[in-house]
């Protein structure tokens, strides 16, 4: 059964950092590129970032670029995502979804049960 279990989310004043993580089985992790996505409180979802099964290529979107740092540590089956600088309207429940394939281009596949970030003061 494949399991994506988010942490570290929580309550944090606007210009701090959050680190959130994502540890993934019941699959070979290695195998397949993850993303993160997100929902602001009463929006729809927003696409944050994606990364390949390797590691080595990533892509944010454009909103988020400088702030925002996606990573993987394929030997600890474990998807990150740094958050550095967080504005209010980074406030979300931020999830963790494994992609069909290997590259950041695949279908979503499996979602995680989210974590919560909220920015404020």
């Amino acid at each position: 059964e494949v399991q994506l279990v988010e942490s570290g989310g929580g309550l944090v004043q606007p210009g701090g950092s959050l680190r959130l993580s994502c540890a993934g089985s019941g699959f070979t992790f290695n195998n397949f590129a993850m993303t993160w996505v997100r929902q602001p409180p009463g929006k729809g979802l927003e696409w944050v970032s994606a990364i390949n099964s390797g590691g080595d290529s990533t892509t944010y979107a454009d909103s988020l670029k400088g702030r925002f740092t996606i990573s993987r540590d394929n030997a600890k089956n474990t998807l990150y995502l740094q958050m550095n600088r967080l504005k209010p309207e980074d406030t979300a429940v931020y999830y963790c979804v494994k992609l069909k394939g290997p590259v950041r281009a695949a279908d979503f596949d499996y979602w995680g049960q989210g974590t919560q970030v909220t920015v404020s003061s």
